[in-house]
């Protein structure tokens, strides 16, 4: 057994658990935070998407021991159903959730991209920053179009939208 110390939404946190145990794991059994899903287990769908430090990672790929002292945010810790994120406000007005395996991954990707940027990016753009997330049951058409709602909102409220 492993102790291991990081911060999860903004809260130190300090888990025990075995040296092998997946960050995916360790977020959904120990902190039961169950936004993020094993799809594939592979780091092939994105379903399980957080960020890390500021980065999109698969977390079913990490072990919880290489997070030790990092910075995490879960889907989670953009937003809750009482304070909702303008990505996650735009996916609902925009009707992109479908299932909703994969949203909770593909929010987080859409956060990490809409915070490198200020201007309403591009289809093309959108699919690039996405293009480690899977969703099986749309043809992503409501997702851009949701992620592109965000930035408009965003950055016109923020008067940050580049000529």
């Amino acid at each position: 057994m492993k102790t291991i110390q990081f911060t999860v939404n903004g809260l130190q946190r300090t888990v025990t658990c075995p040296p092998a145990k997946t960050l995916l794991d360790v977020l959904r059994e120990d902190l039961f935070l169950t936004a993020s899903k094993e799809c594939c287990g592979k780091g092939e769908c994105g379903s399980c998407s957080v960020l890390l430090n500021g980065e999109v990672v698969c977390s079913c790929l990490i072990l919880a021991a290489q997070a030790e002292n990092q910075e995490i945010t879960t889907c989670e810790g953009i937003g809750l159903t009482s304070n909702m994120d303008v990505v996650q406000e735009s996916f609902v007005v925009e009707g992109a959730t479908q299932c909703g395996y994969c949203t909770p991954g593909i929010i987080v990707a859409a956060r990490a991209f809409l915070n490198e940027i200020n201007y309403v990016p591009s289809t093309d753009e959108i699919k690039t920053a996405l293009g480690g997330n899977l969703c099986r049951c749309t043809g992503y058409s409501k997702i851009i179009k949701a992620i592109q709602t965000a930035a408009e909102k965003e950055f016109t409220d923020k008067g940050m939208i580049k000529s």
